[in-house]
Parts: C-alpha cells; structure tokens; sequence
C-alpha cells in the first residue's frame, strides 16, 4: 500500500461532502481546530450547496471531489458527513492524478465507499476517522488520534476485553469500514478482497433481521472466509421488530464466523460513537486479542 505524505503546519487541506448537505455552523469547530493545528483550510465550492438531502447535485459534489483529487497543493480532504450519496459519485472520479500523487481522505459511514475503492483498486491507503460533523461531540482520544496519524505518529491502541472475542492474534492490512456500505459494494469494482486482512466493521440504526441479511451476504460471497482477524466497533442503535430476533447485533456477528478460527473482538473504540478512533485502512497491523487486546498499526 501506498501511504500519502504527513501534513505540516501551513499545509492545505480541503472539506468537503460527497453525501448529505450541512451547514456553515456545523463544520465551525472542525475548521478551527483544524487552524489550531496550523492547517489552512478550504472549502469545495458545493460545500453548503443544496439538493433535496444532498450537499449540491451529483454533478456539483463529483467536481468537488474531482477538484481536490487534482489539486496537488491539497494534502488531505475531508468528508465533512456521511448519510448517503457517496457511492453516486465514485463511478464518475477520475484516479489519475491522485494515484501519482496520493493525499489523504478522511471520513467514515459512507466514506466507507472512497475506503474500499481506493484500498482496493489503487492500493493507496486512507483514513476512518472523525469527521466535522461530529467534532463538537468526539472524545479528545478520537481529535488526538486523528492528528497523531496526519503528522505522522504511530499509531497503537489498547482496548477492554469483551464476553464474546475470540481470542488470537493476527497481523495483515485493516479494511472495511459501515458494514452497511461494505455489503452493499459487494459484485462491484468497489468490492474489497479481504483475504488475509483484518477486516473492521461497524453500523447505526440497522434492524437486528438487516445485520443477519448482510451477515450471511458477506459470508456467502467469501468476504468472511479467510480473514486474519475480525474487529467490530460500534454497533449502535439497533432496532428491533414487535417479534424480537432473539440475538443481538454482536451475537449475529459472532455466529455468522463461528466456523471460522481467526480473532474476533467487539466494542473497538471506532464508528457511530463519540470515541471514534482513527484506523488507517490498507495498512498492515497486528491484531492482539486475550486478557488484553491491542491493534498496533506499523
């Protein structure tokens, strides 16, 4: 995998949305610690457009996108949110510029469609991290870690035990991200080869029949066999019908690997939760789970 360059002070970044509209407001205290960090920060110009739920047309946020890819003076762009959208846009990207020159592209929930794209078909690596949205409320660890990984530090987490890991160890490249979005690129270019790799998964507000149906999906077309390991961050705001499922979302994911010998840990400090930590995705890392549970990126 191909890593894009640390950021230094003075450095130009750019936020963008390649999915739902947001406003002026809630990008506001990104952009000032983004300033703190001594970054010069621009806007895409469709940033606070507007179509239906989307920031601007597809045509709008597909030139955003396309503009920053090719502006080498941009060394990281940011998603300002997720919600839906980006998966209409990454068909009409043009690669060419950014393969010879990489940045770095930061978002999670629907950047999961950049994450598996990328990693996939140009071996570039990103980042699933925070994103200005969600600045106000994030954990000082999550806005650290952000910032350790842009300038280059190492980055390595310790986390909590949970009831149902499998313990082991396992070292190979991170990818994944929303599993929502990880199951829905299944058959396309997008669709991530995880054979050997560690592969991390999370999702919000999904009914507990939907995490089995995606479950089975991605085990039917082999993204679950042969894994290095299985890390699964927040799983939040399940929803359940008037007739319960009678398992909850980390039981359904358990039960879909069961046949499978490799780790497996839940409650990984990343996702739809405020102590959403950054992952470099495509990088290689080894995975620790027992007593104590680690994931060292190298």
């Amino acid at each position: 995998m191909q890593k894009p360059s640390n950021l230094k002070q003075g450095d130009k970044v750019v936020v963008l949305s390649t999915a739902r509209k947001i406003s002026q407001a809630e990008i506001l205290p990104a952009v000032q610690l983004f300033e703190g960090w001594g970054l010069s920060v621009v806007f895409g110009t469709n940033l606070h457009g507007e179509k239906n739920q989307f920031s601007g047309t597809t045509v709008q946020r597909t030139s955003d996108f396309q503009t920053a890819l090719d502006d080498d003076s941009v060394k990281a762009i940011f998603c300002a949110r997720g919600g839906y959208g980006t998966v209409k846009i990454i068909d009409n990207l043009d690669f060419s510029n950014f393969k010879g020159n990489p940045k770095w592209i930061v978002g999670y929930s629907d950047v999961t469609v950049l994450h598996n794209h990328i990693n996939q078909n140009f071996g570039i690596e990103t980042l699933h991290a925070i994103m200005p949205i969600n600045f106000s409320s994030n954990s000082e660890e999550s806005l650290a870690s952000l910032k350790s990984v842009l300038f280059g530090e190492r980055l390595s987490y310790s986390f909590g035990a949970h009831d149902l890991n499998k313990s082991g160890s396992a070292e190979g490249e991170v990818v994944g991200g929303n599993l929502s979005i990880v199951y829905s690129l299944t058959g396309s270019v997008s669709q991530i080869d995880t054979r050997g790799k560690i592969l991390f998964i999370e999702d919000l507000d999904e009914y507990l029949y939907h995490v089995d149906r995606m479950m089975m999906n991605l085990n039917r077309a082999g993204i679950l066999d042969g894994l290095a390991g299985l890390v699964v961050g927040g799983m939040s705001d399940m929803n359940d019908n008037p007739i319960a499922y009678g398992m909850t979302a980390k039981e359904i994911i358990l039960a879909a690997v069961s046949a499978y010998d490799y780790p497996v840990c839940f409650d990984f400090p990343a996702g739809h939760i405020d102590d959403n930590r950054t992952l470099i995705m495509g990088r290689k890392a080894s995975l620790q789970i027992g007593e104590n549970c680690s994931l060292t990126f190298s």
